[in-house]
């Protein structure tokens, strides 16, 4: 397998790739990564191929349940890959497909090295990766699938004219919908009817004695089938070798990082506040919280109003979300000194909380710029307790709790929004049920997301998109 390294090549060792140009260590667009890469690698590439990938994985898995119709979500995750993970069919002219290629491959190999530890994360990868190829396979160039479908060298037997005609009958019932010409002119394939268990539930093929009858027109199944069961292979045996990787310090700090990111649902999102992120003043925080604040905050900010105290982690994840919307230092001290009420003299705040505020700011201590904590970060540390106030509140709220919090938005219990938001956390997909939030709240089309389809990766990201929204509305009117 490739290594990672940090020797840098010399000009006369890289091989130049000409644009356009088939790719001769990747001849397909196709892969079905039988095959691992042997390359040098930097670290860095490393890392970054594999967080690219896994981007794109975990977008896949978002709109998958968000029930988006069949061509928006086609289409969206089509703009996605584009942006992110392009790979374009040999017949492009401008694209450079030796590296598009190279990075899919070295993400790939480098995902599977960091989900092959656990059956959970080996089942969750085996099916974004084929719900990838599925995609690719769809929107692959004709004479280009084709080709690469016969380098597979696949075992299906080809159903003969004589056994197409003596079965013809049986095999025209599971085409009722075919035109005449169509299913004359139909190629047959006989497989092992355990190669193809979906089209053997919705009874599409016709079984005699344990072998399926499939149309070439229904391949893909056999095709996923196939990718699938190499992979659930190829990952086992990955994991029998994942000891081997403990020689190398490097490594696993990365590979553990993609794995805990792909169990929260959400690649790593950080949060820079640009130049042009408005002053928050103490003074303006509740009508902020009111309109735009994400459900984990608005419950941090309610329950500080409630009780003039926060313990540690909800303080820390408060406090570095307001400083992530625009509140300076000096109003961040206004705030919390307000918020803990007459009930603390000032010699206490300042004894005990003025230099935690300081120093969440860079002004005490190693003085280090802390960001706002992403969505990843408050759904996979620190877990609250029973007297915790911070982390995910759809992922820490019991049903009842939630329902009401969700209830503060104006979700009415037993609508079909609030039922939308619900079955996301009952399937885990904490990501999906605050962005649906975010589009039932600001009237956004489903799917739509925080802009271009994307997911709530970060609580300052939410609140941001909510106030571009509300200016966007009220520019909108004025005009």
């Amino acid at each position: 397998m490739f290594k990672p390294t940090v020797r840098v090549k010399a000009e006369g060792d890289v091989k130049v790739h000409k644009r356009g140009a088939p790719s001769s260590r990747y001849p397909h667009r196709l892969n079905f990564y039988d095959n691992p890469p042997t390359l040098d690698i930097t670290l860095d590439e490393f890392e970054t191929a594999a967080l690219t990938r896994l981007r794109v994985l975990t977008y896949l898995e978002a709109l998958s349940q968000r029930s988006l119709p069949p061509a928006q979500l086609s289409s969206t995750l089509a703009a996605y890959l584009k942006q992110h993970l392009p790979l374009s069919s040999n017949t492009a002219r401008s694209a450079d497909l030796e590296a598009e290629r190279r990075l899919d491959a070295i993400g790939h190999w480098v995902l599977r090295l960091s989900f092959a530890r656990s059956p959970e994360l080996r089942a969750r990868f085996v099916r974004a990766e084929t719900a990838l190829f599925k995609h690719r396979f769809e929107t692959d160039d004709a004479a280009e699938r084709a080709h690469f479908l016969a380098s597979l060298q696949l075992a299906w037997d080809t159903v003969g004219d004589t056994e197409k005609s003596h079965f013809a009958r049986e095999l025209r019932a599971t085409m009722w919908w075919a035109k005449e010409d169509a299913f004359a002119a139909e190629t047959w394939f006989k497989v092992p009817w355990a190669s193809v268990p979906d089209l053997v539930a919705q009874r599409r093929v016709f079984v005699r004695k344990g072998m399926a009858y499939v149309p070439q027109s229904m391949q893909i199944s056999l095709v996923l089938q196939a990718f699938s069961a190499r992979l659930e292979a190829a990952l086992e045996l990955t994991a029998k070798n994942l000891p081997r990787l403990d020689e190398d310090e490097r490594l696993a700090p990365v590979i553990d990082h993609l794995a805990s990111s792909f169990l929260s649902g959400l690649a790593g999102a950080e949060f820079t506040p640009s130049d042009s992120t408005a002053l928050v003043t103490a003074e303006m925080v509740d009508d902020v919280a009111r309109k735009h604040f994400p459900p984990c905050m608005l419950n941090l900010y309610e329950r500080l109003k409630r009780d003039h105290h926060l313990k540690h982690f909800g303080r820390l994840q408060l406090g570095l979300f307001l400083k992530g919307i625009g509140l300076p230092l000096d109003e961040a001290l206004v705030f919390w000194r307000r918020m803990y009420g007459a009930a603390m003299s000032d010699d206490k705040f300042n004894k005990e909380y003025r230099y935690n505020i300081r120093h969440s700011y860079g002004q005490e201590g190693r003085r280090a710029n802390y960001p706002p904590r992403s969505c990843q970060q408050i759904l996979t540390s620190h877990q609250p307790g029973t007297q915790d106030a911070h982390g995910c509140p759809f992922r820490h709220f019991g049903p009842d709790n939630l329902q009401t919090l969700l209830a503060s938005y104006r979700i009415e219990r037993g609508s079909a929004e609030m039922k939308d938001i619900m079955d996301s956390v009952k399937a885990s997909a904490y990501h999906v049920a605050c962005t649906r939030l975010f589009e039932v709240t600001r009237g956004i089309k489903r799917g739509e997301g925080v802009g271009g389809g994307e997911s709530v990766t970060h609580p300052n990201t939410f609140t941001k998109r909510s106030q571009e929204i509300e200016s966007e509305r009220l520019e909108a009117a004025k005009a």
